[in-house]
């Protein structure tokens, strides 16, 4: 009985050593890779925005009427993910506000991911507290918490830039609040507000209701893609910033660069894989961060990414995946037109999956959006093909491995049954 109390013991100070040894070296490493690791975050907001000059510039034309107290126009910024819209949106309006107060101008922002704007309530209740209103999170009528943030605004008298970030998904979940938005200047005197859209969604403004078109997309800024040379300019920069003085080697910024440009030119790919692959040389000790890092960095964002989008899915995105892995399984290596997995079939075999987990299905039409947000996610690929007489189709395939999805979707018990071993 000692004795195994003793062993106990003994593990668990064990365990606290090497708990210390772990803590202490970040504390005071023997090698220090980072110098400030928040600065290769992709929400952080550098002194410098390498190859968005013309972007930058067309945004701050846009928002320059209120240096003279004026209402500019709303604009609308649009392009593939980690092009630099959003970084952009922050650096100019920060960049205003510091100028606005220099002039005697009230003006003021408000940025919001539309990821967590899940409700018309929400959406007002989160910029009430964005203009220092506290109101409660649920239990007042939505036209109360309305009411309580365009009085607040008139108390005010401020000009207020509004960036709605992910802005297609509130047509999604609050589609009423945007056209209020659109048109909130006229129940204003004393205050006036301008909006900033930010989509990854090329289809959004075809998705949007006439109405809200003319006046949410008055000015339109288009985001290329980066090229691999311009990445590895941002890099560059990021590192200074970020790393201790000659820590990361030339190959691992270009083959970050290379990995990310291959990407649709996602900055905030090129930056995470840099990041990583700092502290995948961190935890081993070494003194350079190389391309061998970046490599294993790869690995280790695309298993957490898959796990963290797939766990977050709603139940019938689960469920269309599944039948899309399904259809996978059964056409094998087989790459005949008439064994490629199409928007049909994957609608049919949705249906015998809902019919086996009792769950009431969405109409086809809703199944296409919703492999549409897929493809969005990167889960799968969905490519049209023209059949010729017989009109245009999309041909699915997955774009992560099969094991991954599979065994991320185990966390659901509802999908346990159906998933394939």
């Amino acid at each position: 009985m000692l004795f195994a109390v003793y062993k106990v013991v003994t593990n668990i100070l064990n365990k606290k050593e090497s708990l210390d040894d772990i803590f202490s070296r970040f504390h005071s490493p023997e090698v220090p890779i980072f110098k400030d690791r928040d600065s290769l975050l992709a929400t952080h907001v550098p002194e410098s925005l390498p190859h968005r000059d013309k972007e930058i510039a067309g945004l701050a034309n846009v928002l320059g009427p209120i240096m003279r107290g004026q209402t500019p126009s709303n604009s609308f910024l649009y392009g593939k993910p980690g092009g630099g819209k959003t970084v952009v949106a922050k650096y100019v309006i920060q960049y205003l506000k510091e100028k606005a107060i220099g002039v005697g101008v009230n003006y003021d922002y408000a940025f919001l991911n539309c990821q967590h704007v899940d409700t018309e309530y929400r959406l007002w209740a989160t910029l009430c507290s964005k203009i220092g209103e506290h109101v409660p999170t649920t239990g007042l009528p939505t036209k109360d918490v309305f009411d309580i943030f365009l009085k607040t605004l008139e108390e005010k008298k401020v000009h207020m830039t509004i960036v709605l970030d992910e802005i297609d998904l509130i047509t999604k979940k609050a589609p009423d609040s945007l056209y209020s938005l659109t048109r909130i200047n006229s129940d204003l005197e004393f205050s006036k507000i301008s909006l900033i859209g930010i989509t990854n969604s090329v289809e959004f403004k075809q998705s949007v209701n006439s109405r809200i078109r003319s006046t949410l997309m008055e000015q339109e800024l288009v985001f290329s893609p980066y090229t691999a040379a311009q990445l590895q300019d941002i890099l560059k920069e990021r590192v200074i910033e970020g790393f201790a003085e000659n820590v990361v080697d030339a190959s691992a910024i270009n083959r970050a660069s290379a990995l990310a440009a291959a990407e649709h030119g996602d900055a905030r790919r090129a930056l995470d894989l840099l990041r990583v692959a700092g502290e995948v040389a961190e935890q081993k000790q070494d003194a350079k961060v190389t391309s061998i890092h970046v490599g294993m960095a790869q690995e280790v964002i695309e298993k957490d990414t898959v796990k963290e989008v797939l766990i977050g899915l709603p139940i019938h995105s689960k469920i269309v995946l599944l039948a899309i892995i399904k259809l996978d399984i059964a056409r094998g290596k087989s790459k005949k037109e008439e064994d490629m997995i199409s928007t049909g079939k994957i609608y049919d075999n949705y249906l015998k999956l809902c019919d086996r987990l009792t769950i009431k299905p969405v109409s086809q039409r809703r199944v296409g959006d919703l492999i549409n947000e897929l493809d969005l996610l990167g889960m799968i690929r969905a490519n049209v093909i023209s059949k010729g007489r017989y009109g245009r189709t999309r041909i699915i395939t997955l774009a992560v491995q099969r094991a991954e999805i599979v065994h991320s979707l185990r966390n659901d018990s509802r999908m346990v049954e159906e998933l394939p071993n």
